[in-house]
């Protein structure tokens, strides 16, 4: 990570970059001028290019033609606009499948998939990892002094699509990480618990992914499939890393993760090997607060880099092509959309992609330059946000204020959702989501970050769900609320260690002693199913016999059977002091208004408070720079709301003194006055 590289890129732009995928491939040579004139038009400064054109670039084995791409770099060079340039290794040609058809991904079933969509390689495969190394060679030799040039683009959305290969070459690179890990089968064998279903292998080639089986497949087994195989995704990353640093040392480099869209990779380890951090941001459609699950990637985003500002690689001006339904963004959604990012810590708002495609499997996604051309509300949308991010141009490089960190893992979710758990509703991201929720809508920010990140400069320490945790993350958030700060623990959490074993003497096993309880037994609710909380508020999901073991009971379940579920009486949330500090655990999953109330509370007595007072549906965050601070407020509602606030509104220039009106569904970004206020 090189906390100046994106700083270096902003201030090379003059501003926060903006534009998006430009595929000139796909268009005749004279739409490629209409193209640059109008990405001025619409302030466009970065576009990101290359990223499928494989089969343009080499279009035989060992055949390289660059005369297209040599085009496009210097007709963009010439109108001022800069390029992020992939490594075009995302999608191999068709020859490359039938040259090494070894090298096609097989499924747990055992079915060879095949080629004709994108990412269709076993990332285990040498001969791609070959063919990948070549061409990334050539691309950046060839590249490297281009004026045109800003930022390497590795590859693309490792593991989209083909994070998993059970073939026999998987299986075989699968054995080597093994080796690596542990040493020897003994070492395997305990991490494993294959005692367990006489499991216990004896020799190396009787070791084999989890393919499919006749019952549940071992549990650590499948763990650590999912961990090899990021792994192995991350080792084809290093590689073009390794070949870029080495020819091109004075670019930085990038990829494009796609923080909660998949769980297939592990963003802190691929973010460690960039030199910032790039995400994917789609919204979920279905979900009508889709606008809170924007601002989770984007605090995770930020958490992967640890608090540096970021870069918005994709998302969508409008719809996109490839959920259930693809709904359309409604008028001034996609400028709060960008905006929320940038309040975030993005500074880069990029799309995907430039111009609509018309034809292939996204050409119902939507783009900066629809198929209805200029005369659209999308293009009046995407020139209008051009003049309002030149207007923030001061504040790229501003941190986000936040003294809530919320600790996010990805071998946690993993491990929460293999077979054979309590309950097939503990969904990670539904249990995360929930607490982060509540803290939106208190106007309060956190950043989502790893269990083993440095926590001291926080207040407050969230762990929603942590199923499993090591004994040294453990025992950096004990040492955490031991040394004065506070943190709540949301069930299930701290369970398993890193093999998925049982810690053993009682739930939560690794935080125990610091939250001064002890659970005897986990009682799932049914589907459905809910009961009855002390203060008269309902939960679901899931309850505990909890024993307190030093905690004072905060919330209990109700005393009544018929109403307070199977553990009527006993708490459901309670409090602990722990050395300097206080510890929470939430024993269920409280419904939202009562869990916002228990997080409100939480707050208070950590001393932690809102970026402002914001009415509900309002976003508030706070970046913080050098000279100055700056006062995002997002309104999500139907409603024009009043925000205390005094500055300068760097998108109206309006002067708010003592209070700001913002517009239903409108954004105001303040410059306050005054000396910029504490906080991390």
């Amino acid at each position: 990570m090189n906390d100046n590289a994106l700083e270096q890129l902003s201030d090379r732009l003059g501003g926060i970059a903006y534009g998006g995928d430009y595929n000139p491939e796909q268009w005749p040579r004279e739409v490629w001028e209409e193209d640059v004139r109008l990405m001025r038009e619409a302030g466009v400064n970065l576009v990101t290019v290359g990223v499928f054109s494989w089969a343009f670039l080499e279009p035989s084995p060992g055949t390289y033609e660059f005369g297209l791409l040599d085009e496009v770099m210097d007709l963009l060079h010439a109108n001022g606009i800069a390029v992020d340039l992939a490594t075009a290794t995302a999608s191999p040609p068709p020859w490359f499948s039938l040259r090494h058809p070894e090298a096609l991904p097989v499924t747990a079933d055992g079915v060879r998939l095949t080629h004709g969509s994108r990412q269709t390689f076993c990332p285990s495969s040498p001969a791609y990892a070959e063919a990948a190394g070549r061409l990334t060679e050539r691309i950046v030799e060839r590249y490297r002094d281009h004026p045109a040039l800003v930022l390497w683009h590795l590859h693309n959305e490792w593991g989209n699509h083909n994070a998993h290969c059970f073939c026999d070459i998987s299986a075989e690179a699968f054995r080597d990480w093994l080796r690596q890990r542990y040493g020897g089968l003994d070492g395997l064998n305990e991490a494993w618990g294959t005692a367990f279903w006489s499991q216990r292998y004896g020799d190396w080639a009787e070791v084999m992914p989890p393919r499919a089986t006749a019952a549940v497949a071992n549990p650590t087994q499948q763990l650590d499939h999912w961990r090899f195989s990021s792994d192995a995704l991350l080792g084809l990353h290093r590689r073009e890393a390794e070949i870029v640093r080495r020819l091109s040392p004075g670019v930085p480099l990038t990829t494009n993760l796609l923080v909660t869209l998949e769980k297939k990779v592990d963003g802190f380890a691929f973010a460690e090997e960039c030199d910032f951090v790039s995400v994917d941001q789609y919204l979920t459609a279905a979900d009508p607060e889709a606008h809170i699950g924007l601002s989770l990637d984007a605090d995770l985003a930020r958490g992967m880099g640890g608090g540096a500002p970021w870069l918005l690689m994709e998302h969508s001006t409008s719809a996109v092509n490839w959920q259930p339904r693809n709904v359309a963004k409604t008028p001034g959604q996609m400028r709060r959309n960008s905006l929320a990012h940038v309040a975030r810590g993005a500074d880069g708002v990029l799309y995907f992609q430039w111009r609509q495609s018309r034809a292939g499997a996204e050409k119902w996604h939507s783009a900066m330059l629809p198929h209805g051309g200029t005369d659209t509300k999308t293009w009046r949308e995407v020139t209008a946000l051009g003049r309002d991010l030149k207007a923030l141009a001061e504040v790229r490089g501003a941190r986000v204020v936040s003294d809530v960190a919320l600790l996010f893992d990805w071998n946690a979710w993993w491990a929460l959702e293999m077979d054979a758990t309590p309950s097939r509703d503990l969904r990670y991201l539904d249990l995360v989501r929930a607490w982060y929720e509540a803290l939106w809508s208190l106007g309060v920010t956190c950043d989502l970050v790893h269990p083993g990140s440095d926590l001291s400069g926080y207040r407050l320490v969230l762990v929603p769900s942590l199923s499993l945790t090591s004994d040294a993350d453990a025992a950096a958030l004990n040492g955490f609320v031991a040394d004065g700060g506070h943190a709540a623990v949301g069930f299930f959490s701290g369970v398993v260690d890193e093999h998925d074993h049982v810690r053993l003497g009682g739930h939560p096993g690794a935080y125990r002693d610091m939250l001064g309880i002890r659970v005897d037994e986990f009682f799932p609710l049914r589907e459905s199913e809910t009961v009855r909380l002390s203060d008269g508020s309902r939960a679901s999901l899931w309850t505990e016999l909890v024993e307190p073991r030093g905690a004072e009971t905060v919330l209990s379940f109700a005393a009544d059977p018929s109403c307070g579920g199977p553990v009527p009486g006993h708490p459901a949330v309670t409090r602990h002091g722990h050395g300097d500090g206080v510890s929470w655990y939430v024993a269920t999953r409280p419904e939202a208004d009562a869990l916002r109330g228990l997080l409100a509370r939480v707050c208070r007595e950590a001393g932690v408070t809102a970026a402002a007072e914001v009415p509900a549906g309002v976003e508030a965050v706070r970046r913080r720079g050098p000279d100055a601070t700056y006062l995002f407020l997002i309104n999500h509602s139907p409603r024009d709301v009043s925000v205390p606030a005094a500055g300068t509104d760097l998108l109206s220039g309006a002067t708010a003194d003592g209070g700001v009106v913002v517009r239903a569904g409108d954004v105001a970004v303040i410059r306050e006055h005054g000396a910029p206020p504490a906080g991390r």
